[in-house]
């Protein structure tokens, strides 16, 4: 029997997900207790069902194997049992940092082109990186991930080739760039932000040169958020994932606080990128010789200058949303949807349409990159404590506290 509903499939590989134990059942209402976080890793393409007991099966049940036993998800994506090299011909370097190497390749037999981002496993664990692009790479503004390669040394990440600059490159060589226009931009990396804090993932690593355009074209919607080498999901203590609807009853205080702020530094990433493509300059490093500790006190300060230059032609409303988003109290700062409903992302049609001017694009990025440098150099390192001091065994500690109390009170009436 074929069930009454059509699962979305965003690629056509993603099929094989659909098994015939489940489709030719007909579909009932998910189970009332809700399913381990990490579940959907096993079954994503379609929707959970509750086993109706006494439904007859209407296909062979499956005995998994000792191998198929606690297989990791990830691991059904990675291909390891082909050679990278026999399906893709590397081509070029584009790009070299010290985790990873990222190329140019060809498919053999389709020729197509693709970006193969090479990661040692000796210097970065990328099995995050990957599990977030298999779930969220179909969103329109998300590089999508193609397929996956581990040879035990490297793995390779095929990835669609964007063909257009960065953002920031176009933006400060534009000839007619207009507030309007970064509006648009705004808009559109908010929301693709928004999505991915609601699914709990933070980015982590939103800087100018990994966000590009898809194509020459350079439209808003073709803007693509590129690495997701810093990006992490929202886990319990026990490392499984969270999704943000279980959130609040099974989060500790201290995670979601930490998840707050890095969504908070998501935000304030955009901010950066925003005073920059308004002001035509960096808000917190004019050179990229500025110095770590005269750009951290500048941050520090929680003082953005408004005024002057191209703040003169834009609207109030751009220096409001600026200063929300650049706000030195992450409490404080605008959250991803509170940022799509500022009047100056909701009324952008009334906004100017006049020129901005901008300083040597050079310098610009060399100032940005001097910023993200001092802010990697200011992470204070991990602190190993007790055992005892840990937020896990003072719960614990206090259960023991509450239940000694409650039987020593019988002793006390005798």
């Amino acid at each position: 029997m074929r069930p009454p509903f059509k699962p979305t499939v965003g690629r056509p590989e993603d099929t094989f997900h659909f098994d015939p134990e489940f489709t030719s059942r007909t579909p009932t209402d998910s189970p009332g207790i809700p399913p381990s976080a990490n579940t959907h890793q096993l079954f994503r393409g379609f929707s959970f069902v509750a086993t109706n007991q006494n439904q007859e099966a209407t296909v062979a049940p499956v005995v998994p194997s000792r191998q198929d036993v606690n297989i990791n998800p990830i691991a059904q994506h990675i291909r390891s049992d082909v050679a990278f090299k026999d399906t893709y011909e590397l081509k070029e370097e584009v790009e070299q940092t010290g985790a990873f190497v990222r190329k140019r390749c060809l498919h053999r037999i389709t020729a197509v082109e693709y970006s193969v981002k090479i990661i040692d496993r000796a210097k970065k664990d990328p099995s995050e990186e990957i599990e977030i692009l298999l779930r969220y790479g179909q969103h329109p503004n998300i590089i999508t991930l193609r397929d996956v390669f581990d040879d035990g040394k490297c793995v390779f990440l095929v990835l669609d080739v964007v063909r257009g600059n960065e953002l920031l490159d176009r933006v400060l060589r534009l000839p007619h760039f207009t507030e309007r226009d970064a509006s648009d931009i705004i808009c559109t990396l908010t929301k693709t932000v928004e999505y991915l804090h609601s699914q709990g993932v933070v980015h982590r690593d939103l800087k100018p040169n990994n966000i590009r355009y898809a194509d020459e074209a350079g439209l808003p919607e073709s803007i693509r958020i590129c690495d997701f080498g810093f990006a992490k999901q929202l886990r319990a203590e026990n490392g499984l994932l969270m999704t943000p609807c279980y959130t609040a009853t099974f989060m500790a205080p201290e995670v979601l606080r930490k998840q707050g702020y890095d969504a908070a530094c998501d935000i304030w990433s955009l901010g950066i990128l925003l005073y920059t493509m308004i002001a035509g300059f960096s808000p917190f490093a004019s050179s990229p010789n500025d110095t770590a500790e005269e750009i951290l006190a500048q941050i520090g300060s929680g003082k953005v200058v408004i005024t002057g230059g191209n703040w003169d032609l834009v609207s109030e409303a751009a220096k409001d949303i600026v200063i929300k988003m650049l706000h030195v109290d992450p409490h404080q700062r605008l959250t991803a949807p509170q940022v799509l409903r500022h009047p100056w992302i909701v009324e952008k049609e009334q906004l100017s349409d006049r020129p901005l001017t901008r300083q040597d694009a050079i310098i610009v990025k060399g100032a940005l990159s001097a910023t993200y440098c001092a802010l990697k150099r200011c992470a204070p390192a991990p602190v190993l404590e007790p055992v005892q001091s840990s937020s896990l065994a003072q719960r614990r500690g206090m259960k023991k506290l509450g239940s000694s109390s409650i039987t020593s009170e019988p002793k006390e009436k005798e």
